[in-house]
């Protein structure tokens, strides 16, 4: 990766939204992207994962320009999208398609399966309706429905995973060159969720597609990611090869991320409280000079100063209320891995893994 351009550069991106004051709760402004900056390379899948808030699907939206981020830069394919306007944004846009959440409000509930895929080629200036309909057929095909089963059906027809194939046909139809997949199989159950990677994997190899992830789920996210970031209230504080994350998380609130993961450890026995908000990791880092971990949530309207993290952190001391961490490489780290934390976890602490339950 590192001999090829990226295919997408953000840089420096800063989104924010002004909140109104209700019931007693004071307003501001919600820093919801701060200052975040990321690469993707043509062919691979970069995940970006945090808890329900962290800012990774406005990060998602921002890149698209949609709405644009206060500032910093998207740089598509050699094109600075801030600089474009209208046609211009559209058509650069239409190298870069999005996959949503929820597969039944994504699509419109009137029409059927062919109009909707139909759309992105009309839009594209695919006048003729014959190609267009072959074009559907070979679509949905690619996805794995049959256009003659499914091609009239509506949204509520179709189960959630029939709907999410839809949703990425009709993002195929533009011929893109990065697909952003915004918590794309979180609705759906396991079985599904399975199928739906599968087929996403399947085209990043035939089509050679680009993937930007948003997920809550890591253990998702470590099938299918090349590289991972690890959000937290609008910043990023650790990226790096999904391997070595997985393996030598270095922040603690990754740490903290992957003691959450449920998992099934045959001969082994939990302790008891294992799995609570203060992991037996966490507690390791305690105890290995921070101080105990406070489950205070921080707001993204009234941030704490220096590192966000440090008010739920095991390992903060004076000098995280007093300056921001910035990504960068920790001791015994290999290339691509950096870490945002004044106090790394070290390479060599023991890291456990316990079978909490949390949801993330």
């Amino acid at each position: 990766m590192t001999t090829t351009p990226p295919l997408l550069q953000a840089r420096d991106l800063v989104q924010e939204f002004t909140v109104r004051g209700q019931g007693g709760v004071r307003g501001g402004v919600l820093q919801a992207v701060s200052h975040v900056s990321l690469d993707i390379y043509p062919g691979e899948t970069y995940s970006v994962v945090g808890e329900t808030g962290s800012g990774k699907s406005t990060l998602a939206r921002s890149i698209m320009n949609a709405p644009p981020a206060k500032s910093g830069d998207v740089v598509f394919q050699g094109t600075t999208l801030s600089a474009l306007r209208g046609a211009e944004l559209r058509a650069a846009r239409r190298s870069m398609q999005m996959i949503f959440q929820d597969p039944y409000t994504s699509l419109d509930p009137l029409w059927p399966v062919t109009r909707i895929v139909a759309e992105p080629l009309q839009a594209a200036g695919m006048r003729d309706r014959g190609k267009r309909r072959r074009r559907v057929g070979e679509l949905l095909e690619q996805v794995g429905l049959d256009i003659s089963v499914h091609g009239k059906r509506r949204a509520r027809e179709l189960s959630g995973g029939q709907c999410q194939r839809v949703a990425i046909a009709r993002a195929l139809a533009a011929e893109p060159a990065l697909i952003i997949a915004d918590e794309a199989v979180s609705s759906l159950d396991v079985l599904v969720q399975a199928q739906v990677l599968n087929l996403m994997e399947g085209l990043r190899t035939s089509l050679g597609l680009s993937y930007l992830f948003i997920a809550h789920d890591l253990a998702l996210v470590k099938q299918v990611s090349d590289r991972v970031a690890v959000m937290y209230l609008g910043k990023l504080c650790e990226t790096g090869p999904a391997d070595e994350l997985y393996a030598q998380p270095r922040h603690p609130y990754t740490v903290e991320l992957l003691d959450a993961v449920p998992r099934v450890e045959r001969g082994r026995h939990r302790a008891p409280g294992a799995g609570g908000a203060m992991s037996a990791a966490a507690a390791a880092a305690a105890d290995d000079g921070g101080l105990p971990a406070m489950a205070e949530v921080a707001s993204p309207v009234n941030p704490p100063s220096g590192c966000r993290f440090r008010t739920r952190c095991p390992r903060a001391q004076a000098r995280c209320a007093q300056e921001a961490p910035a990504l960068a490489p920790p001791p015994g780290s290999s290339p691509g891995h950096l870490v945002a934390c004044h106090f790394p976890v070290a390479v060599d602490q023991p890291q456990a893994r316990t079978a909490g339950a949390t949801r993330l």
